[in-house]
């Protein structure tokens, strides 16, 4: 129970649709702008506490109030999920 965890551990196969493929969690790590965002030492101790919490869906839910962790979530949605290219006026 104290060991590490994996992906199976907090994933259900209905949550399996949810899952991101490596490749695209990589891209994560190459971001510039999200790399950015994790200079914020307020930031970083939002995420901290969110990786420590008991209950991490009632503290995710009020911490997606918070501009600064809403403007993190959307810099990793644009990264693992890029916006469709054809919604996008020519300029």
């Amino acid at each position: 129970a104290d060991g590490p965890w994996s992906v199976e551990d907090i994933l259900t196969e209905d949550d399996e649709q949810d899952r991101v493929p490596l490749q695209k969690l990589e891209l994560l790590g190459k971001s510039e702008e999200l790399r950015g965002l994790l200079l914020n030492p307020h930031l970083r101790q939002l995420l901290l506490t969110v990786d420590q919490a008991q209950d991490k869906s009632s503290l995710m839910k009020k911490y997606m109030q918070e501009p600064l962790f809403v403007e993190f979530a959307d810099c990793c949605l644009r990264i693992v999920e890029p916006p469709e290219k054809e919604n996008i006026l020519p300029e």
